[in-house]
């Protein structure tokens, strides 16, 4: 199981840039040419950033990419959240199957603490917070 996809680690890593070049907006090309990431893969994470309001995009001559918001208003697990789903640790290998110890089962338990521990620590993650090195 992968914490974080690809797809999560181009766009964090897209938002991050983006985030240090707050005075300007950040082209397409630009961060093709700083990340060596495909144009067509990055152009969609990047719409989507910008139909979620992570990102604002502006057209024409100097246009590009800013921040929607405030990098300390940006989560980690807001990213996760929009490519990959809730963060979940805790899915029975049963999956759809009921399971009959579900309310007594040890190992889920012991998942679900951990599960709730790394919910908790990723939700402290700010775009401002990674920028500063904490």
């Amino acid at each position: 199981m992968k914490l974080v996809t690809r797809n999560t680690d181009y766009a964090l890593r897209a938002v991050c840039f983006i985030a240090r070049n707050p005075k300007r907006a950040v082209s397409v090309s630009e961060l093709v040419e700083k990340m060596e990431i495909p144009r067509s893969f990055l152009r969609k994470l990047l719409q989507v950033l910008s139909k979620k309001k992570v990102l604002r995009s502006s057209k024409g001559q100097g246009g590009g990419f800013l921040l929607a918001r405030s990098p300390k208003k940006i989560f980690l697990v807001e990213l996760i959240s929009i490519f990959q789903g809730q963060v979940k640790l805790n899915e029975c290998f049963f999956k759809k199957l009921s399971c009959p110890n579900k309310k007594t089962c040890a190992l889920r338990k012991k998942i679900q603490s951990i599960e709730d521990y790394v919910v908790k620590e990723l939700n402290s993650i700010t775009i401002a917070s990674l920028l500063e090195g904490k």
